[in-house]
Order: C-alpha cells, then structure tokens, then sequence
C-alpha cells in the first residue's frame, strides 16, 4: 500500500503509539500498512529500539514440548518446519540467510562462512541439543532410560521392580519420577529428559572476573612470573583457613585464556612464563649429537644414588644460546633441591670458555655439594675429561635426543626463556642480570619440593654439613 506524504505523516504518530505498546516495527508496521524500512527509521528518528517478537506459534509448541512431544511431533502439530522448532530450543536467531548462535557464531547460509560475535558472557538460553546428546556418567539416567520408565510405570510395575529391569536403586527411580513429573501426576520422559538437561546448566560469574583479594593476589604473583599452579598452592599455605582465598590452577589458566579472547594478548603474554595464549602441545627440539676425541661416561654408568636423587650435590647443566648461536649462557640445577646458577660467558661458548665458567661456578659451592654434572653432547663440552681432573667432578653424558634425562635443567631452561627470549643478544646481559634472574628462581616455591624454595633447601643442606 502507497502513502502520500500527508498521509504518512498522519500515520508516523499513531506509529510511535503502537510502538510503546508492541516494541516490533516490523509488527506495528504490518498492523498499519506501512513499508517496513520507513517504521524502522522512525523508530530510530524517535529513539525507539525495536525488538524482535516472538513467533506466535512458540509458546504452543514448547507446551507440547513440556507435556512429552517428540520434535518431530510438535513441529507436526503446530505446522511449523521441525528445524525453525529446532532452532526456538537452542536459541538460535535468524535474520534473512544469517543463523546467530548463542556461543557467537554467526553463519551465512549463503556463502557458508562463520564469524565470531561479542556476545554476553555466560548465555543462558535453554538446554540445546549438543547438551541433550552429551555423554554422562554412568550415574546420569538416559532418555533410553527414562523412556523404559514411562513404559513400566503405565504397566503398572512398582519402583523396585523399575529398578531392578534398569539396574538402577528403587530411590533413583523415585527421585527421578518426584522431580520430573508434571502438576497431574502423570510422567513423560522427554520432557523429563529436558528438565533434568536444564538442571545441569548452572552458569555463574567466574571467580577471578569478581574483584578482591583473591583477584589481587593472583595478578600480583602473575606479574613476578609465578605459575598459576605456585599461586594455588601457595594461597592454602598462607591463608589456610580463609576458603575465600582458594583457586584452582585451572581456573587460573581459563581466566587467562579468556582474557586473551576478549583482546587482552599483550597482558596474556606478559603474565604466562611461555608467552603463549592458548594451549598447545610440546613441540620436539632439536638436539646436538657431537662426538669428542676424550672418551664420554654415558648416563646409563651413572650411579643410582643421582639417579633417584637422594644425595644432593649432583647438577644438570647446559646452555641456552640467543641469536644465531652467537652468544650463550650457562645455566645449572642441582638435582635434588633445583637450585638454578647462571655463568656468564662474554666472549663466546666455546669449549675452554664454558669450561673455564663451569669451573668458576663450581667453586662457589662447598665441597660436599660437588658430586657430579649430566650434560648433553653438545660440541661445548669437548674438554670434559680436563673439566673433570681440574675439579674432581665425573660428567655423565645423555643420550642422543634424550633431553628427559636431565629434566630438571630442561624445565629450567624453559622458565629461564621469559628472560631471556630466543633470537636475541644475550650478550647484553651482565653478571647482575643473571644474579639477579637466578634469585628469583630460587625464590619460587616448588611442587616437588613441598612448596618449599631451592634457595630454602640449599641453605638447610649448606647448614647442616
């Protein structure tokens, strides 16, 4: 239908009256014979914000859901396509050829392609299909089980008997028909199905989303790079009586990872020791295979007591090297307490040079803490056997691409590449700056040691001998 100027503008505010009422444009529009572009901008002209009406055969179809329909049988029965029905249960939205899902997808039908959307965290539209199909525990009942139910029970069968047909305790069965039958007494196991699936969503605000204490001490050790399983064990030992100050290592991690989703990447990696925003699987490293003129004592020779650790004094050791392999620093664990010394090397990492830093380091120990060295077979061990005459020390050397046999300085050397990233100068980095990374390694408390520090049980094993 065509208006006239005059009379458009007649209509436009018995419109703005109807919209007060309805909310929908679109609907006051077809109420009035109006184009629907010309409702929708004077709605906008007026500041009115339209929304989206529900479809008017809806509410029908989710009573008929609720009193035991199938999809099918509903959708049947109210003459709207199974897949519009479909689409009502798991909230999605449409808009000419684009599907809105709840999780932020967005889908063109038409070109197939999917992009993200901001949308509110924690949505809470009704169980959909992916949580009604979900996989359970064994402890769950199935909508094959709860079927059987409504069979046996119209048979006349008591709950013990029901219980014992499924395998299932005669009090399941009762809690199941008490919770899930309707306002009549009467049982049906798709909607019962529906009800329980709702109940097991139970959306809540993220514990570090909320501000306090506890939100401020995670990101204060976060910034002096303590992993997020140091801050949950730490928090029992210094507030073991607060529960408020309790989180999970996981809850931890999920924080951050949604952060580094909602555009907060830079943060992410600052506050994660690898710098990562997502999880990833371990990527395999290369590994030297050098061969030296000095017969070498493999790891297999090396004495039991290193090997479970029970006596202290005996070091894992390498290097990490930065940019084109032009510049290198030691780094030492000992086995038992993983007490971390960095050697500076200033000129270069060759053979005499780290042998010469090793020696140094060394000789800052007392002599009861220097038992032995595992190292792997890189070209900058070659004079290994003049290393061990001049100090006494056996070195035992590790498989080819075996890094797991000096674990402790592997896991070391990983926590040390946040100070020292790959593929930069580490020649710019003096003696303080190594002292100074040192000890705040050996400041962090440690699972394997009880949540203790390396700097505290290297000073229990220096003062008790």
């Amino acid at each position: 239908m065509s208006f006239t100027k005059q009379e458009l503008a007649t209509l436009r505010p018995r419109f703005l009256d109807r919209m007060q009422v309805i909310g929908s444009a679109t609907a006051v529009a077809r109420e009035l014979g109006i184009n629907i572009n010309t409702a929708h901008v004077w709605a906008r002209q007026a500041g009115m914000k339209s929304r989206r009406l529900p479809h008017p055969k809806k509410a029908e179809y989710l009573r008929l859901r609720d009193a035991g329909h199938s999809q099918a049988s509903a959708a049947r029965q109210i003459g709207v396509h199974v897949r519009t029905c479909r689409d009502w249960e798991h909230g999605v939205t449409r808009s000419k050829n684009i599907r809105t899902y709840p999780d932020g997808r967005r889908v063109d039908s038409n070109t197939g392609t999917t992009t993200m959307v901001d949308m509110i965290m924690y949505p809470t539209p009704g169980p959909g299909l992916a949580v009604l199909e979900r996989e359970l525990h064994a402890r769950f009942l199935t909508l094959a089980e709860r079927e059987r139910i409504a069979d046996l029970r119209r048979e006349g069968f008591s709950l013990r008997m029901i219980g014992q047909q499924l395998g299932r305790p005669a009090s399941t069965i009762k809690r199941e028909i008490d919770h899930h039958q309707n306002g009549d007494g009467t049982y049906h196991p798709f909607a019962a199905h529906r009800q329980a699936a709702g109940q097991r969503l139970r959306p809540k605000l993220a514990k570090l989303v909320q501000e306090g204490r506890l939100r401020d001490y995670v990101a204060e050790k976060l910034r002096v790079q303590w992993s997020p399983e140091q801050i949950s064990h730490t928090l029992k030992v210094e507030y073991p009586t607060d529960e408020s100050m309790r989180v999970s290592t996981e809850t931890i991690y999920q924080a951050l990872y949604v952060q580094a989703r909602g555009g907060l990447r830079r943060e992410v990696a600052d506050a994660l020791r690898t710098g990562r925003i997502r999880r990833k699987p371990r990527r395999s490293s290369e590994h030297r295979r050098e061969r030296f003129t000095d017969p070498m004592v493999m790891i297999s020779e090396r004495p039991a007591e290193i090997e479970d650790r029970a006596v202290p004094g005996h070091w894992e050791g390498d290097l990490i090297v930065g940019e084109k392999n032009q510049s290198a620093i030691v780094t030492l664990v000992e086995r038992q307490t993983r007490y971390v010394m960095l050697g500076y090397l200033p000129a270069g990492h060759t053979a005499p040079e780290v042998r010469d830093v090793l020696t140094e380091l060394m000789m800052t120990l007392p002599e009861h803490l220097r038992g032995s060295l595992t190292w792997d077979q890189g070209a900058e061990m070659a004079e290994h056997k003049l290393f061990s005459v001049e100090n006494g020390l056996p070195v035992y050397f590790c498989d080819p691409a075996s890094p797991w046999q000096r674990g402790s300085n592997e896991n070391t050397n990983g926590l040390l590449r946040q100070y020292f990233p790959k593929s930069t100068d580490l020649s710019v980095f003096g003696p303080e700056d190594l002292e100074l990374v040192a000890q705040r390694l050996n400041g962090r408390p440690r699972k394997t040691l009880d949540w203790e520090t390396p700097a505290q049980r290297l000073t229990k094993l220096i003062l008790t001998n």
